[in-house]
Protein backbone atom coordinates (compact mmCIF):
# COMPACT_ATOMS: atom_id res chain seq x y z
CA UNK A 1 0.00 0.00 0.00
CA UNK A 2 1.14 3.83 -0.41
CA UNK A 3 -0.10 6.87 -0.60
CA UNK A 4 -0.26 7.97 -4.01
CA UNK A 5 -3.61 7.64 -5.52
CA UNK A 6 -5.79 9.66 -7.65
CA UNK A 7 -8.48 12.54 -6.78
CA UNK A 8 -10.28 14.28 -8.68
CA UNK A 9 -8.70 12.77 -12.11
CA UNK A 10 -5.09 13.77 -10.73
CA UNK A 11 -2.53 11.83 -9.03
CA UNK A 12 -1.61 13.20 -5.89
CA UNK A 13 1.20 12.30 -3.01
CA UNK A 14 -1.13 12.03 -0.03
CA UNK A 15 -3.44 15.08 -0.26
CA UNK A 16 -0.83 17.14 -2.57
CA UNK A 17 -2.05 17.26 -6.17
CA UNK A 18 1.68 16.11 -7.97
CA UNK A 19 0.79 18.81 -10.76
CA UNK A 20 1.24 21.62 -7.93
CA UNK A 21 4.36 20.15 -7.20
CA UNK A 22 5.74 19.73 -10.55
CA UNK A 23 4.64 23.65 -11.20
CA UNK A 24 6.78 24.79 -8.50
CA UNK A 25 9.72 22.66 -8.32
CA UNK A 26 10.14 21.94 -11.77
CA UNK A 27 10.88 18.53 -12.85
CA UNK A 28 12.07 15.81 -12.85
CA UNK A 29 11.63 15.52 -9.19
CA UNK A 30 11.46 12.67 -6.64
CA UNK A 31 8.28 12.75 -4.71
CA UNK A 32 8.02 11.05 -1.12
CA UNK A 33 5.21 10.40 0.87
CA UNK A 34 5.55 10.36 5.17
CA UNK A 35 2.60 8.54 5.79
CA UNK A 36 3.94 5.97 3.55
CA UNK A 37 7.34 5.85 5.13
CA UNK A 38 6.02 5.47 8.42
CA UNK A 39 3.77 2.52 7.65
CA UNK A 40 5.76 0.95 6.46
CA UNK A 41 8.43 1.07 8.85
CA UNK A 42 5.55 0.07 11.48
CA UNK A 43 5.20 -2.75 10.18
CA UNK A 44 8.03 -4.27 10.32
CA UNK A 45 8.34 -3.64 13.84
CA UNK A 46 5.19 -5.20 14.51
CA UNK A 47 6.60 -8.17 12.24
CA UNK A 48 8.97 -8.47 15.35
CA UNK A 49 6.55 -7.52 18.48
CA UNK A 50 7.83 -11.31 19.65
CA UNK A 51 11.12 -10.13 20.28
CA UNK A 52 13.70 -7.73 22.18
CA UNK A 53 14.56 -6.42 18.49
CA UNK A 54 15.68 -3.16 16.24
CA UNK A 55 14.90 -2.39 12.72
CA UNK A 56 17.91 -0.71 10.86
CA UNK A 57 16.94 1.25 7.98
CA UNK A 58 19.12 0.46 4.81
CA UNK A 59 20.47 3.94 4.43
CA UNK A 60 22.05 2.65 1.11
CA UNK A 61 18.44 2.83 -0.32
CA UNK A 62 17.74 6.41 0.33
CA UNK A 63 19.90 8.46 2.25
CA UNK A 64 18.15 11.81 2.58
CA UNK A 65 18.70 13.52 5.64
CA UNK A 66 14.66 14.20 5.64
CA UNK A 67 13.84 10.48 5.30
CA UNK A 68 16.38 9.46 7.87
CA UNK A 69 15.48 11.67 10.56
CA UNK A 70 11.81 10.86 9.78
CA UNK A 71 12.91 6.92 10.49
CA UNK A 72 14.94 8.00 13.65
CA UNK A 73 11.97 9.90 14.96
CA UNK A 74 10.42 6.05 14.67
CA UNK A 75 13.21 4.25 16.45
CA UNK A 76 15.12 3.53 13.49
CA UNK A 77 18.30 2.14 13.92
CA UNK A 78 20.90 2.68 10.83
CA UNK A 79 22.64 0.23 8.49
CA UNK A 80 25.84 1.88 6.65
CA UNK A 81 28.16 0.95 4.19
CA UNK A 82 30.65 3.67 4.32
CA UNK A 83 31.39 6.70 6.04
CA UNK A 84 29.59 9.15 4.20
CA UNK A 85 26.23 6.94 5.27
CA UNK A 86 27.84 6.84 8.52
CA UNK A 87 28.16 10.72 8.99
CA UNK A 88 24.67 10.95 6.99
CA UNK A 89 23.07 8.34 10.18
CA UNK A 90 24.51 11.04 12.60
CA UNK A 91 23.70 13.72 11.15
CA UNK A 92 19.80 12.77 11.39
CA UNK A 93 19.89 12.37 14.84
CA UNK A 94 20.76 8.86 15.31
CA UNK A 95 22.59 7.89 18.12
CA UNK A 96 25.98 5.89 18.04
CA UNK A 97 24.77 2.38 19.76
CA UNK A 98 21.43 2.52 16.59
CA UNK A 99 23.95 2.59 13.70
CA UNK A 100 25.39 -0.91 12.12
CA UNK A 101 28.35 -0.50 9.82
CA UNK A 102 28.30 -3.39 6.90
CA UNK A 103 30.14 -3.31 3.78
CA UNK A 104 32.98 -5.18 2.43
CA UNK A 105 35.23 -2.52 2.01
CA UNK A 106 35.45 -0.51 5.23
CA UNK A 107 38.68 1.51 5.52
CA UNK A 108 40.94 1.77 8.55
CA UNK A 109 39.73 6.17 8.50
CA UNK A 110 35.98 5.09 8.22
CA UNK A 111 36.52 2.32 10.99
CA UNK A 112 38.31 5.59 13.00
CA UNK A 113 35.47 7.81 12.61
CA UNK A 114 32.65 4.66 13.57
CA UNK A 115 34.47 3.90 16.88
CA UNK A 116 34.91 7.83 18.21
CA UNK A 117 31.35 8.93 17.18
CA UNK A 118 29.98 5.50 18.83
CA UNK A 119 28.52 2.24 17.04
CA UNK A 120 26.26 -0.40 17.98
CA UNK A 121 28.63 -3.73 15.83
CA UNK A 122 30.76 -3.57 13.13
CA UNK A 123 29.52 -6.60 10.69
CA UNK A 124 32.76 -8.18 9.42
CA UNK A 125 33.22 -9.53 6.00
CA UNK A 126 36.77 -10.47 6.13
CA UNK A 127 39.76 -11.89 7.99
CA UNK A 128 42.12 -9.13 6.97
CA UNK A 129 39.47 -6.69 7.85
CA UNK A 130 38.86 -8.24 11.03
CA UNK A 131 42.43 -7.40 12.12
CA UNK A 132 42.67 -4.04 11.06
CA UNK A 133 40.19 -3.58 13.12
CA UNK A 134 41.52 -5.40 15.76
CA UNK A 135 44.71 -3.51 15.44
CA UNK A 136 42.86 0.17 15.53
CA UNK A 137 40.57 -0.36 18.42
CA UNK A 138 43.66 -1.33 20.17
CA UNK A 139 45.73 1.89 19.08
CA UNK A 140 42.62 3.94 20.36
CA UNK A 141 41.81 1.91 23.70
CA UNK A 142 38.88 0.85 22.21
CA UNK A 143 36.37 -2.49 22.24
CA UNK A 144 34.14 -3.01 19.85
CA UNK A 145 31.14 -5.15 19.44
CA UNK A 146 31.08 -7.25 15.82
CA UNK A 147 29.52 -9.93 14.29
CA UNK A 148 30.84 -11.96 11.19
CA UNK A 149 29.04 -11.81 7.89
CA UNK A 150 28.41 -15.49 7.25
CA UNK A 151 27.54 -16.26 3.52
CA UNK A 152 25.45 -19.33 3.42
CA UNK A 153 25.50 -20.22 -0.20
CA UNK A 154 22.02 -19.67 -0.74
CA UNK A 155 20.67 -18.92 -3.79
CA UNK A 156 17.96 -16.21 -3.46
CA UNK A 157 16.61 -16.37 -6.66
CA UNK A 158 16.91 -12.75 -7.27
CA UNK A 159 18.82 -10.41 -10.06
CA UNK A 160 22.50 -11.49 -10.50
CA UNK A 161 23.44 -8.11 -9.34
CA UNK A 162 21.89 -7.65 -6.04
CA UNK A 163 22.67 -11.47 -5.18
CA UNK A 164 24.88 -11.28 -1.97
CA UNK A 165 24.42 -14.81 -0.17
CA UNK A 166 26.06 -17.48 -3.21
CA UNK A 167 29.71 -18.63 -2.74
CA UNK A 168 30.84 -16.42 -6.02
CA UNK A 169 29.21 -13.53 -4.56
CA UNK A 170 32.27 -11.03 -2.65
CA UNK A 171 30.34 -11.01 0.25
CA UNK A 172 30.87 -12.80 4.03
CA UNK A 173 33.02 -15.53 5.22
CA UNK A 174 32.10 -19.44 4.12
CA UNK A 175 30.18 -20.41 6.28
CA UNK A 176 32.09 -23.61 6.45
CA UNK A 177 35.11 -21.58 7.88
CA UNK A 178 33.37 -19.37 9.73
CA UNK A 179 33.57 -21.67 13.32
CA UNK A 180 37.95 -20.70 12.63
CA UNK A 181 37.10 -17.03 12.08
CA UNK A 182 35.11 -16.54 14.85
CA UNK A 183 37.65 -18.26 16.98
CA UNK A 184 40.50 -16.16 15.80
CA UNK A 185 37.81 -13.32 16.56
CA UNK A 186 37.42 -14.27 20.01
CA UNK A 187 41.21 -14.51 20.66
CA UNK A 188 42.23 -10.60 18.63
CA UNK A 189 42.13 -8.03 21.26
CA UNK A 190 39.76 -4.89 20.99
CA UNK A 191 37.26 -6.88 19.60
CA UNK A 192 33.80 -8.23 21.52
CA UNK A 193 31.89 -11.05 19.71
CA UNK A 194 27.98 -10.55 19.88
CA UNK A 195 26.67 -12.19 17.04
CA UNK A 196 26.39 -13.34 13.39
CA UNK A 197 25.35 -11.76 10.19
CA UNK A 198 23.73 -12.87 7.36
CA UNK A 199 22.39 -11.23 4.17
CA UNK A 200 21.67 -13.31 0.80
CA UNK A 201 20.19 -10.56 -1.33
CA UNK A 202 17.90 -7.55 -2.34
CA UNK A 203 14.04 -7.96 -4.47
CA UNK A 204 13.30 -11.28 -2.37
CA UNK A 205 9.84 -12.08 -3.83
CA UNK A 206 10.08 -15.86 -2.11
CA UNK A 207 10.59 -16.72 1.59
CA UNK A 208 12.37 -20.16 0.82
CA UNK A 209 15.50 -18.44 0.67
CA UNK A 210 15.24 -16.57 3.76
CA UNK A 211 14.30 -20.41 5.45
CA UNK A 212 17.02 -22.17 4.24
CA UNK A 213 19.77 -19.22 5.37
CA UNK A 214 18.05 -18.98 8.55
CA UNK A 215 18.34 -22.61 9.43
CA UNK A 216 21.78 -22.56 8.40
CA UNK A 217 21.99 -19.32 10.58
CA UNK A 218 20.04 -21.15 13.91
CA UNK A 219 22.75 -24.46 13.24
CA UNK A 220 25.92 -21.91 13.08
CA UNK A 221 24.19 -20.31 16.78
CA UNK A 222 24.03 -23.68 18.87
CA UNK A 223 27.50 -24.35 17.47
CA UNK A 224 28.96 -21.30 18.16
CA UNK A 225 27.88 -21.51 21.91
CA UNK A 226 28.83 -24.46 22.55
CA UNK A 227 32.55 -23.29 21.14
CA UNK A 228 31.78 -20.74 24.24
CA UNK A 229 30.99 -17.61 22.25
CA UNK A 230 28.20 -15.66 23.79
CA UNK A 231 26.24 -15.17 20.85
CA UNK A 232 23.04 -12.68 21.78
CA UNK A 233 22.20 -10.94 18.16
CA UNK A 234 21.25 -12.03 15.33
CA UNK A 235 21.44 -9.67 12.03
CA UNK A 236 19.49 -11.06 9.50
CA UNK A 237 19.74 -8.70 6.73
CA UNK A 238 17.17 -7.03 4.98
CA UNK A 239 16.02 -7.23 1.20
CA UNK A 240 12.53 -8.19 0.67
CA UNK A 241 10.54 -7.41 -2.35
CA UNK A 242 8.33 -4.84 -3.34
CA UNK A 243 5.39 -5.32 -6.01
CA UNK A 244 7.24 -3.13 -9.22
CA UNK A 245 4.29 -4.46 -11.21
CA UNK A 246 0.69 -3.64 -9.90
CA UNK A 247 -0.57 -6.48 -11.91
CA UNK A 248 1.53 -9.03 -10.30
CA UNK A 249 1.68 -11.36 -7.20
CA UNK A 250 2.56 -8.98 -3.93
CA UNK A 251 5.59 -10.15 -2.54
CA UNK A 252 5.56 -11.48 0.94
CA UNK A 253 4.25 -9.09 3.43
CA UNK A 254 6.84 -7.99 6.38
CA UNK A 255 4.48 -10.17 9.13
CA UNK A 256 5.37 -13.42 7.12
CA UNK A 257 9.16 -12.41 6.77
CA UNK A 258 8.47 -12.11 10.32
CA UNK A 259 6.97 -15.47 11.28
CA UNK A 260 9.39 -17.07 9.37
CA UNK A 261 12.57 -15.34 11.48
CA UNK A 262 10.54 -16.64 14.81
CA UNK A 263 10.36 -20.38 13.10
CA UNK A 264 13.72 -20.09 12.42
CA UNK A 265 15.89 -18.66 15.09
CA UNK A 266 12.68 -17.53 17.80
CA UNK A 267 14.28 -20.10 19.98
CA UNK A 268 17.75 -19.15 20.65
CA UNK A 269 16.73 -15.94 22.47
CA UNK A 270 18.91 -13.71 20.35
CA UNK A 271 18.21 -9.98 20.01
CA UNK A 272 16.85 -9.61 15.77
CA UNK A 273 18.77 -7.22 13.72
CA UNK A 274 17.22 -6.91 10.12
CA UNK A 275 17.79 -4.36 7.93
CA UNK A 276 15.31 -3.65 5.50
CA UNK A 277 15.19 -0.30 2.68
CA UNK A 278 13.62 -1.18 -0.22
CA UNK A 279 10.51 -2.47 1.56
CA UNK A 280 10.67 1.07 3.30
CA UNK A 281 10.87 3.36 0.97
CA UNK A 282 10.65 2.04 -2.37
CA UNK A 283 6.78 2.39 -2.80
CA UNK A 284 7.16 5.65 -0.87
CA UNK A 285 8.33 7.37 -3.78
CA UNK A 286 7.73 8.36 -7.43
CA UNK A 287 9.80 10.33 -9.86
CA UNK A 288 7.62 13.33 -11.69
CA UNK A 289 8.75 13.50 -15.12
CA UNK A 290 7.25 16.18 -17.99
CA UNK A 291 7.08 15.13 -21.47
CA UNK A 292 9.08 16.83 -23.85
CA UNK A 293 8.27 15.25 -27.35
CA UNK A 294 5.81 12.65 -28.77
CA UNK A 295 8.08 11.41 -31.55
CA UNK A 296 7.05 8.97 -34.44
CA UNK A 297 9.33 6.33 -35.45
CA UNK A 298 9.77 3.85 -38.13
CA UNK A 299 7.30 1.34 -36.34
CA UNK A 300 7.26 2.86 -33.08
CA UNK A 301 6.42 5.87 -31.03
CA UNK A 302 8.66 7.45 -28.30
CA UNK A 303 7.61 9.32 -25.48
CA UNK A 304 10.99 11.59 -24.71
CA UNK A 305 11.12 12.70 -21.54
CA UNK A 306 13.15 15.08 -18.82
CA UNK A 307 14.01 12.22 -16.40
CA UNK A 308 16.64 10.44 -17.86
CA UNK A 309 19.06 7.73 -16.96
CA UNK A 310 21.26 9.87 -14.75
CA UNK A 311 18.19 10.31 -12.58
CA UNK A 312 16.93 7.01 -12.67
CA UNK A 313 19.51 4.39 -13.39
CA UNK A 314 17.40 1.41 -12.30
CA UNK A 315 15.96 0.46 -15.85
CA UNK A 316 19.11 1.01 -17.58
CA UNK A 317 21.66 -1.11 -14.85
CA UNK A 318 18.92 -3.74 -14.02
CA UNK A 319 16.73 -4.03 -16.81
CA UNK A 320 14.41 -3.15 -13.85
CA UNK A 321 10.32 -2.22 -14.20
CA UNK A 322 8.63 0.93 -12.82
CA UNK A 323 5.11 0.98 -13.91
CA UNK A 324 5.19 4.58 -15.66
CA UNK A 325 0.91 6.55 -15.22
CA UNK A 326 0.15 9.86 -16.50
CA UNK A 327 -0.37 12.27 -14.12
CA UNK A 328 -3.62 13.17 -14.87
CA UNK A 329 -6.44 10.34 -14.88
CA UNK A 330 -6.87 8.95 -18.18
CA UNK A 331 -11.28 8.65 -18.98
CA UNK A 332 -12.55 5.25 -18.35
CA UNK A 333 -12.53 3.61 -21.23
CA UNK A 334 -10.00 5.50 -23.01
CA UNK A 335 -7.55 4.12 -25.52
CA UNK A 336 -4.37 2.84 -24.84
CA UNK A 337 -1.34 2.64 -27.34
CA UNK A 338 2.31 1.41 -27.12
CA UNK A 339 5.00 4.07 -26.55
CA UNK A 340 8.51 3.35 -25.87
CA UNK A 341 9.65 5.96 -22.74
CA UNK A 342 13.07 7.24 -22.91
CA UNK A 343 15.18 10.34 -21.68
CA UNK A 344 17.39 13.24 -23.44
CA UNK A 345 20.68 11.24 -22.49
CA UNK A 346 22.86 10.93 -25.03
CA UNK A 347 22.68 6.48 -24.75
CA UNK A 348 20.54 3.86 -26.31
CA UNK A 349 20.37 2.86 -23.12
CA UNK A 350 18.83 5.74 -21.85
CA UNK A 351 15.42 3.78 -22.36
CA UNK A 352 13.33 3.33 -19.54
CA UNK A 353 10.46 0.86 -21.16
CA UNK A 354 9.63 -0.44 -24.65
CA UNK A 355 5.69 -0.49 -25.70
CA UNK A 356 4.96 0.61 -22.24
CA UNK A 357 0.78 0.87 -23.17
CA UNK A 358 -0.48 5.01 -22.47
CA UNK A 359 -3.34 6.96 -22.93
CA UNK A 360 -3.23 9.89 -25.59
CA UNK A 361 -0.15 11.88 -24.40
CA UNK A 362 1.10 15.49 -25.44
CA UNK A 363 4.65 17.70 -24.82
CA UNK A 364 3.85 19.28 -21.27
CA UNK A 365 1.76 16.61 -19.80
CA UNK A 366 3.30 14.84 -16.59
CA UNK A 367 3.99 11.34 -16.25
CA UNK A 368 5.31 9.39 -13.01
CA UNK A 369 7.63 6.74 -12.48
CA UNK A 370 6.32 4.56 -9.68
CA UNK A 371 7.87 2.51 -6.71
CA UNK A 372 10.94 5.00 -7.40
CA UNK A 373 11.81 5.54 -3.51
CA UNK A 374 14.83 2.95 -3.56
CA UNK A 375 17.94 3.18 -5.70
CA UNK A 376 16.64 6.39 -7.38
CA UNK A 377 17.75 9.50 -6.01
CA UNK A 378 20.68 7.82 -4.29
CA UNK A 379 22.45 6.40 -7.64
CA UNK A 380 21.66 9.70 -9.30
CA UNK A 381 24.78 11.04 -11.35
CA UNK A 382 25.13 14.37 -13.29
CA UNK A 383 25.60 12.18 -16.55
CA UNK A 384 25.33 15.12 -19.64
CA UNK A 385 26.36 17.66 -16.88
CA UNK A 386 22.32 16.97 -15.81
CA UNK A 387 21.88 18.73 -12.42
CA UNK A 388 20.71 16.38 -9.55
CA UNK A 389 17.11 15.93 -9.64
CA UNK A 390 15.67 17.58 -6.53
CA UNK A 391 13.42 15.60 -3.88
CA UNK A 392 10.58 16.35 -1.99
CA UNK A 393 8.37 15.24 1.09
CA UNK A 394 4.94 15.27 1.27
CA UNK A 395 2.98 15.25 4.77
CA UNK A 396 -0.61 15.10 4.56
CA UNK A 397 -1.94 18.63 2.70
CA UNK A 398 1.37 20.22 2.63
CA UNK A 399 5.42 19.80 1.05
CA UNK A 400 8.93 20.36 1.61
CA UNK A 401 11.62 20.44 -0.80
CA UNK A 402 14.57 18.52 1.02
CA UNK A 403 17.20 18.68 -1.61
CA UNK A 404 17.02 21.45 -4.13
CA UNK A 405 18.05 21.00 -7.70
CA UNK A 406 21.63 22.61 -7.91
CA UNK A 407 21.86 25.38 -10.75
CA UNK A 408 24.27 25.23 -13.18
CA UNK A 409 26.91 27.43 -11.51
CA UNK A 410 26.72 25.36 -8.73
CA UNK A 411 27.86 22.38 -10.71
CA UNK A 412 30.50 24.28 -12.43
CA UNK A 413 32.13 25.98 -9.10
CA UNK A 414 32.75 22.34 -7.55
CA UNK A 415 35.07 22.45 -10.33
CA UNK A 416 38.88 24.10 -10.44
CA UNK A 417 40.64 25.20 -13.68
CA UNK A 418 44.87 25.15 -12.74
CA UNK A 419 46.25 28.54 -13.11
CA UNK A 420 48.97 27.51 -15.80
CA UNK A 421 45.80 26.58 -18.37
Amino acid sequence: MDHFNYKDGQLHAEDVPLSRIAAEVGTPVYVYSAATLTRHFGLFRQALDWTDHLVCFAVKANSNLAVLKLMADQGAGMDVVSGGEYARAKAAGVPGERIVFSGVGKTVSEMRQAIEGGIRQFNIESEPEMRALSALAVSMGAEVPVAIRVNPDVDAKTHEKIATGKSENKFGIPIAKSRQVYAEAAALPGLKVVGIDVHIGSQLTDLDPYRAAYAKVADLTRALRADGHDITRLDLGGGLGIPYRRDNNAPPLPIEYGQVIRDAVGDLGCEIEIEPGRNIVGNAGVLLSSVIYVKEGEGRDFLIVDAAMNDLLRPAMYGAHHDIVPVREAALGAELRPFDVVGPVCESGDTFQKGTQLPSVAAGDLIAFRSAGAYGAVMASEYNSRPLVPEVLVSGDHFAVIRARPTFEEMLSRDTIPEWL
